[in-house]
């Protein structure tokens, strides 16, 4: 009975194997979407999904290319706005008249100075090439004996110095390249006052940061060479109660600002900053003459016994505004650099 039972059992699974191959076969056969009857892979199924969303995305697209082009039509129109400015500034760029006076800083006290002082000097110069780049009355800018460690600062901290523009930056001193009755140094040591700037001259601006270490030194080596020298007329028209000593980009300013006004009370007061505390000359005048008027109430009041309360309490207030101005006057004094 067991033998006859199972040769059907083997003829019934033999049969179910065969049905499920034929299932098999036709699932494969079915036709894919628009590829006739071959299958479709995962690859070409992601490639049909994007195809789809590209259509459905069309009128998106157009209307973010009308965005597109109504944004670079403003972008075209603020752009011509812009240059109209741009072209009344260029105007009056072409009205720049440049001056043949030449205006050097020379570089030569290189050794004397600490990298900290050496980096003053860089941005003072920096400052002074950028407000000669924007003067009406540019001068010609010279910069000599360019080396050392100011060169290499340069280098590290300030790469594209080497693109500077309306500069001459020389590694030789001054006196190689410029004739000896066209220098005039500027020092404030000088006995010599300026009161015009000759514009056929060469202009030399010490380049030394030393915080008053070296007193004297661009006067002296100016009187050994046989360079003319003098200072600007600041005692003319500013009161200071201390050496007339100028950070460089100060001196270079202040010609600028003269070039421009031919006014030297306007240019001094124009560039030298608040914090230095001076004071027009006519004005000083006014305050001596009213503090000398001033001891003779106290003289006066000296007299009589009586009166001895009140000098005290005019004379109180007096001495602390002047002690107030004196030590603010020193403070921004010690300040000042070369």
């Amino acid at each position: 009975m067991s033998s006859e039972i199972l040769p059907a059992f083997s003829e019934t699974s033999n049969v179910e194997r065969k049905q499920d191959l034929n299932e098999d076969q036709e699932e494969n056969q079915k036709p894919g979407l628009g590829e006739g009857f071959e299958p479709i892979s995962k690859r070409q199924m992601k490639k049909l999904m994007k195809q789809k969303q590209w259509e459905e995305q069309r009128e998106l697209r157009k209307q973010k290319r009308k965005e597109k082009r109504k944004r670079k039509q403003l972008e075209r129109q603020c752009q011509l706005e812009s240059n109209s400015e741009g072209s009344d500034r260029k105007r009056i760029r072409r009205d720049v008249v440049y001056s043949p006076l030449r205006l050097i800083i020379d570089c030569s006290f290189d050794s004397l100075m600490v990298l900290k002082d050496i980096k003053k000097l860089h941005k003072q110069i920096q400052r002074c090439y950028a407000e000669n780049r924007r003067a009406l009355h540019p001068v010609q800018f010279y910069l000599t004996s360019h080396g050392g460690q100011l060169k290499k600062n340069m280098d590290e901290n300030d790469k594209g110095w080497v693109n500077w523009k309306d500069i001459h930056i020389k590694p030789e001193h001054y006196s190689e390249f410029i004739q000896k009755e066209d220098l005039v140094y500027l020092t404030s040591d000088s006995p010599n006052v300026l009161k015009e700037l000759d514009e056929s001259k060469a202009y030399v601006i010490g380049g030394l940061v030393d915080h008053n270490h070296h007193k004297g030194l661009t006067y002296k080596q100016a009187s050994e060479h046989g360079i003319d020298h003098a200072q600007l007329p600041l005692g003319n028209f500013v009161k200071m109660n201390s050496r007339k000593v100028l950070a460089i980009n100060h001196v270079f300013e202040i010609i600028l600002e003269y070039l421009e006004t031919r006014d030297w009370q306007e240019a001094f007061f124009t560039i030298l900053p608040q914090r230095k505390g001076a004071v027009p000359t006519d004005k000083a005048c006014e305050s001596s003459s009213h503090d000398k008027k001033f001891t003779r109430v106290e003289g006066g009041l000296n007299s009589d016994s009586s009166e001895e309360e009140n000098r005290n309490e005019l004379d109180s207030p007096h001495k602390e505004e002047k002690q107030d101005k004196e030590n603010s006057t020193e403070s921004t004094v010690n300040s000042i650099l070369h």
